[in-house]
């Protein structure tokens, strides 16, 4: 049993990163031998240096241990106040499709929990700022995942990750958010709501130390884990230079499958979409069936080739529905027009419009604009 407080400790080794970490523990097996070995037997592990197992020899026989083992004594007081705990490579609920990546954290911070069904998971990211298209769609695939009981990830960010999150949410599903910061110190800070209830259905995670602050440097890094975490990942908006992009990029470094949303060539916030879609580097999608048959022999039961959304479909609606739901598409309609459209009375077209967003089939943006989901 590798306890957390040694792991924390050893993490504070000068020039110990993930990698050498994990090959440290691996080779000695037991954390008690590590704190007695020698400079020459720090030598013979994988990736270490002369240089590096004489820092670490002597970092054991020093002072600085006793402020390593402050650090982890702190941190975990911290994340237990938080109601969070550390789980490192060695547990049992380390998941396993995380431990195949080519760098998968030691260690990190979990907020809630992971099931054995987060197996079946997808990432979704995206543009910070979606246009109303963007957000539709990202509000689509995530309650139409989580209804498929396909685990959503993504990374708490606004835009896209905010989108995605709650629409599983609010459909009844699992959805993982890991975050570039301590799990304590939640950004953007309004998503502080959001991320608590995630992990009351799921789990919010972090490998950065607790009260750690959100530095742009951070979050590239943990996007690795994002597509880790999850069998696929869909792009929905992203510039040619987004964070999202980075996500796809290590995806494919994984072995993992992308998916990429299509967007119109004016739209500079889709440029991303469209390069990995006309490079071969993702699959073109317009429905979740076309991920669904993608990834038939990964996703665990009841997840097949042949799902289909349990959205409500057109021939469930009333007539008044449905004629409103035909005129209604994925391109913004102001009430006015699809009123004039629809050639109904004002009143009637707002009753029915809401029965529509009840069953998932219409959004409402700002400013009376209605949309097809």
């Amino acid at each position: 049993m590798i306890s957390p407080f040694d792991v924390l400790t050893l993490s504070q080794i000068p020039n110990i990163g993930a990698y050498r970490l994990r090959t440290l523990i691996s080779h000695f097996g037991e954390t008690n031998n590590i704190f007695s070995a020698t400079a020459n037997e720090f030598a013979y592990v994988e990736g270490f240096t002369r240089k590096v197992a004489i820092s670490a020899s002597h970092f054991l026989r020093s002072d600085a241990l006793t402020r390593a083992q402050r650090f982890a004594e702190e941190q975990l007081g911290r994340a237990g106040r938080a109601g969070c705990r550390v789980v490192s490579y060695w547990d049992d609920v380390y998941p396993e499709q995380l431990k195949r990546i080519y760098d998968p954290p030691a260690f990190y911070f979990m907020l809630g929990e992971l099931l054995k069904q987060d197996s079946s998971a997808i990432a979704i990211v995206g543009t910070r700022m979606p246009s109303d298209y963007g957000t539709v769609v990202a509000e689509k695939f995530g309650q139409e995942f989580a209804r498929l009981g396909i685990t959503v990830v993504s990374g708490l960010a606004r835009g896209v990750d905010t989108v995605a999150h709650s629409a599983a949410l609010r459909s009844g599903g699992r959805t993982i958010a890991v975050i570039g910061s301590g799990i304590d110190v939640i950004y953007p800070p309004e998503n502080k709501g959001l991320s608590a209830r995630i992990a009351t259905s799921g789990a919010v995670l972090s490998e950065y130390s607790m009260s750690a602050k959100p530095d742009a440097v951070n979050f590239p890094k943990r996007n690795r884990i994002i597509s880790g975490l999850s069998l696929g990942t869909l792009v929905i908006e992203t510039d040619i230079n987004g964070g999202a992009m980075i996500t796809a990029a290590m995806a494919l470094d994984q072995n993992r499958e992308v998916f990429a949303v299509p967007a119109g060539i004016l739209a500079r916030r889709g440029r991303g979409c469209n390069t990995l879609i006309r490079d071969g580097k993702a699959k073109l999608v317009e429905s979740i069936e076309d991920i669904t048959a993608e990834l038939a022999q990964k996703l665990a039961p009841p997840v097949t080739r042949g799902a289909t959304s349990t959205l409500a479909q057109p021939q469930e609606l009333s007539l008044f529905e449905k004629h409103i739901y035909d005129v209604c598409s994925e391109t913004p309609l102001h009430i006015d027009l699809l009123a004039e459209r629809v050639q109904l009375a004002m009143p009637d077209v707002l009753v029915n419009l809401l029965s529509l967003e009840f069953k998932g089939l219409v959004k409402q943006l700002p400013g009376k604009v209605f949309v097809r989901i």
